[in-house]
């Protein structure tokens, strides 16, 4: 579960966000890709050599810190005198990132060179994603729908973007603009998909569409849009999945677990332990809608 970067850019880890809905997020991991508060995501960063020392000691030593923050110094110095650097705006954020998974320092420090990754990287959406994500950590719910909306201008099939918007409005409790938002995004699927092919994931916009509305208690709505999806694409474990956690939730166990049969046998080797795990689960362990504390 590691937060590192790759061709430039910061990349995330595959974990659930788990926002005020339970069940409208339970499968994004099965969607394609995950959200998740940024901080988070970077609990877990430290190189193997310091994972096992702190396995060893119990918890990070003061020379730890001390490191990370003289880097953090360092890479501060080289942004005063180059200040679009992008090598020290990356180390700056990894670093400062790191320190905050020690608990040192707060989420506003990574702000300020994601804003200027993302600047200067338009077409890298990842840094776009992860500045929302830290906007929306502080409490900035109006700076992380922009950073969000600047994404899906772009990249309308971005689901990264696409999911975060989502579980921002829901908590906002705005459902019927996130539903407006997918179901305007299927909308357009065909066309963009023939402009730039594969730029929009439908059966997962579809998966996303039908776990907003079973958070709205919308279920007969939320069955035919995975029915939809199902038919669409007989191949894809995706929507079979999501119809199982639904129709487990509303208490139709037999008719559920042979949708999750389904979704194993047809769901790639990495899925199918967490997928028997959900069909183990309780209903109410598997996907309730409750509240969580606010961050």
């Amino acid at each position: 579960m590691s937060l590192e970067f790759k061709d430039g850019f910061v990349s995330q880890p595959r974990k659930h966000w788990i926002v005020n809905v339970v069940l409208v997020l339970a499968l994004l991991a099965f969607v394609g890709v995950s959200i998740m508060p940024l901080i988070s995501a970077f609990n877990q960063t430290q190189s193997s050599t310091q994972k096992s020392t702190n396995t060893r000691s119990g918890s990070p030593s003061s020379d730890q810190k001390s490191k990370l923050e003289d880097e953090a110094r360092g890479y501060a110095q080289v942004l005063q005198r180059e200040p679009e650097n992008q090598a020290a705006l990356r180390g700056l954020l990894e670093t400062r990132l790191q320190l905050l998974s020690l608990g040192v320092g707060d989420v506003k420090s990574v702000i300020e060179p994601l804003e200027k990754l993302a600047q200067l990287n338009p077409e890298q959406t990842r840094y776009a994603v992860l500045l929302a994500q830290a906007k929306q950590q502080i409490g900035d719910k109006e700076g992380a729908a922009t950073a969000y909306r600047s994404v899906l201008e772009k990249k309308p099939g971005n689901l990264e973007a696409l999911q975060g918007m989502v579980a921002l409005l829901l908590t906002q409790k705005r459902p019927e603009a996130a539903i407006g938002l997918l179901e305007d995004t299927l909308n357009t699927a065909s066309k963009a998909n023939k402009t730039q092919p594969g730029s929009v994931d439908t059966v997962a916009v579809q998966v996303l569409l039908g776990n907003v509305h079973a958070s709205q208690k919308n279920y007969a709505q939320a069955l035919s849009i995975y029915d939809q999806a199902i038919s669409n694409d007989k191949q894809d474990f995706r929507p079979v999945l999501a119809k199982a956690m639904l129709l487990k939730e509303q208490g139709k166990a037999l008719e559920a677990k042979a949708l999750f049969t389904q979704a194993a046998a047809l769901a790639p080797v990495q899925y199918k332990d967490e997928i028997n795990k959900r069909s183990s689960e309780s209903p109410t362990s598997a996907a309730t809608p409750t509240s969580t504390p606010k961050e």
